[in-house]
């Protein structure tokens, strides 16, 4: 079969202008008007990641319009979406619609994988279901305002091992790109995200990506010491920030149940945090940022509602401001979790005013 030469030229065109499409938006950097869309955030946590109802109307409906509004109003410009694979179960649609409802009233919207259970560093099964996931799911994205929606590649992914993680990143990269040649896709590094992950990353050719963080530090304080357990994290609540006053370090040291209690809280009021200290750690994270001429958001960072109030609000204030000075987008976690909110939404929900002055932002009137 003899090809018209027409013809050849006209699929020569469209595979030329595919090749430099996929070019362009490799080597394009991120526009600006989408850096400012992701200066100020707020996580959903429990939206379709642990749910109290998977049914269809319950996802649909979960944040009200009447929230969305206030939240858009007080000063937030994104919303970080947490989706867990197993709530989704196929329901692409219902995803892509919430994300349209979303973005409807003035947000972008940053959505990508939690899956608890994984174990990408240790099993080619999860690493493929991860792959396999956004094959399927960022065609489905195409329909979406690339200027407003942010596919972020999956959370915490743990690996000691940065070079694993990187060429698992990358490939789950291509498959995004190969649906959404416009987007600005959201990459980390591993151990869990932290500060020190981003550093042994190596950045990614493609331009056109944000990398994110996730900033807790110092965690016995923003967690009351919640990846152990046995401490007694009422004792744990009690420590101050900044920890300029010894009587209140040793206030929480002797209220402390335990040996181990009192050794974990004297060991936090000998590290001295306060304002200049977060900035210090914050100030690592914006060196690589610079250095490596790339641009990066903290995807999550909030302190328990458990603490002394004064204490919350002091260390989201010094850990916000810090973050802007560095000149990095943040989202706090969450609107529906303990770390930062702790609402349960419903249309009459009220946003704390001193949590919002905290956060720079100005509760309505």
């Amino acid at each position: 079969m003899i090809i018209p030469m027409a013809q050849m030229m006209r699929v020569l065109v469209i595979l030329i202008t595919v090749f430099f499409g996929f070019y362009s938006s490799a080597h394009a950097d991120v526009p600006a008007e989408r850096l400012s869309v992701m200066e100020r955030g707020i996580n959903f946590t429990n939206w379709f990641r642990f749910p109290v109802s998977r049914d269809d109307r319950f996802l649909a409906n979960y944040i009200s319009d009447q929230e969305l509004d206030s939240l858009h109003q007080v000063g937030f410009t994104f919303v970080r979406l947490a989706v867990q694979p197993d709530v989704l179960a196929g329901r692409t649609g219902l995803l892509v619609d919430t994300i349209k409802r979303i973005q409807r009233h003035g947000f972008g919207v940053m959505v990508g994988w939690h899956k608890h259970d994984w174990k990408l560093e240790s099993s080619p099964t999860d690493a493929k279901a991860l792959l396999d996931l956004w094959q399927r799911t960022a065609p489905a994205l195409r329909g979406l305002d690339p200027k407003l929606t942010f596919p972020e590649i999956v959370n915490e992914p743990v690996f000691s091992d940065p070079a694993r993680w990187g060429a698992l990143q990358q490939e789950a990269l291509g498959r995004i790109r190969a649906a959404l040649p416009d987007a600005t896709v959201v990459l980390t590094g591993p151990d869990w995200s932290s500060i020190k992950g981003l550093k042994s990353l190596s950045p990614v050719a493609d331009r056109n990506v944000v990398y994110t963080i996730h900033i807790y530090e110092p965690q016995v304080l923003t967690t009351v010491g919640a990846f152990e357990p046995s401490l007694d994290h009422r004792a744990l609540a009690r420590l101050p920030f900044p920890t300029s006053s010894p009587q209140d370090c040793a206030r929480a040291q002797a209220a402390a149940a335990d040996t181990r209690t009192r050794e974990v809280a004297k060991w936090y009021c000998s590290e001295h945090w306060d304002a200049e200290k977060v900035r210090q750690a914050v100030r690592r994270a914006g060196e690589w940022a610079r250095r490596n001429e790339v641009h990066l958001v903290a995807g999550e960072f909030g302190a328990s509602n458990r603490l002394d109030r004064a204490t919350r609000l002091a260390w989201i204030t010094a850990m916000r401001t810090a973050m802007e000075r560095e000149g990095i987008g943040w989202a706090l976690w969450g609107y529906d979790d303990s770390l930062g909110f702790a609402l349960r939404p419903h249309p009459g929900a009220r946003l704390d005013p001193d949590l919002l002055a905290a956060l720079g932002l100005h509760a309505q009137r």
